[in-house]
């Protein structure tokens, strides 16, 4: 199997985003190894050694994305047996040439603490933590989004994610067997029908989640998970609320796409 490396001075973060999403093109199993914090010539050379006893072991070169703002670490890693790519440098020329600013690299810049969206992120987390799976429906004036849908739908990681990677307050509430028996919206969702955005899932999905939770049980069974994903979606289309089927993607995917059809205020930046 062909080996990837993510090297980087930071958090490796950037490294990795860049790098999954090129390899993702192609149809190849990779052993992924990510290596933060590389921040002086003896860790570099330490790595550029790892590389190398990589690359003689299994006769291929690794694959190595890496960002760093000291040139010198830079060139230790491109004197590896391994095949490099230095995105940000290469990018970076680009915006310089265009913007004729020259850029001033700072160690750790990119995810380091930016004070106001540190505290708008986790401002948002409290708020999804204090308002997951329908605990505090009395707080739901201050929510910028309100996830509904049935139990084990994806409601509380896309909740998290979204206060954590965009400081967007996002409740959820899950609809009981109850609620869909009524047919109607719960009467705390109601005034906020406006903030409500729908998850729904494939029933034999869902089935297998619920399997792992409470096995053999008629919360997991298959009939039970049909009937629920059916009179939900026929709330959401009765009432008009936009809803997505969460089955093939993943939390990054499902909260990328929310965003994108509510124009939700990202607080990122």
């Amino acid at each position: 199997m062909r080996t990837a490396f993510y090297i980087s001075d930071g958090t490796a973060i950037t490294s990795e985003v860049f790098g999954h999403a090129t390899l993702s093109m192609f149809p190849v199993d990779f052993n992924h190894k990510t290596i933060p914090f590389v921040e002086t010539v003896d860790k570099a050379q330490k790595i550029k050694e790892l590389i190398n006893a990589t690359a003689k072991s299994s006769g291929e070169k690794p694959l190595v994305f890496f960002t760093f703002v000291n040139p010198i670490l830079s060139d230790i890693i491109l004197a590896s047996d391994g095949v490099c790519y230095d995105f940000l440098s290469y990018s970076s020329e680009i915006v310089k040439r265009e913007l004729k600013v020259a850029p001033v690299p700072k160690i750790h810049r990119t995810h380091s603490i930016h004070e106001a969206t540190y505290d708008f992120r986790i401002d948002a987390v409290n708020y999804a933590l204090a308002n997951d799976d329908g605990a505090n429906v009395k707080d739901y004036e201050k929510a910028d989004i309100i996830l509904v849908g049935v139990s084990r739908s994806g409601k509380t990681p896309t909740s998290l994610y979204l206060a954590l990677q965009y400081g967007i307050k996002a409740a959820n509430y899950p609809m009981t067997e109850d609620d869909l028996e009524k047919g109607t919206l719960p009467k705390c969702l109601m005034p906020f029908k406006h903030k409500i955005f729908g998850l729904t899932i494939d029933p034999e999905r869902l089935s297998a989640i619920r399997q792992e939770r409470m096995a053999n049980s008629r919360y997991a069974s298959i009939r039970q998970c049909r009937i629920e994903v059916r009179e939900v979606e026929m709330l959401f289309k009765k009432n008009k609320i936009p809803y997505l089927n969460s089955t093939k993607f993943s939390v990054e995917e499902i909260s990328a796409k929310i965003i994108s059809e509510t124009d939700l205020e990202r607080r990122k930046y």
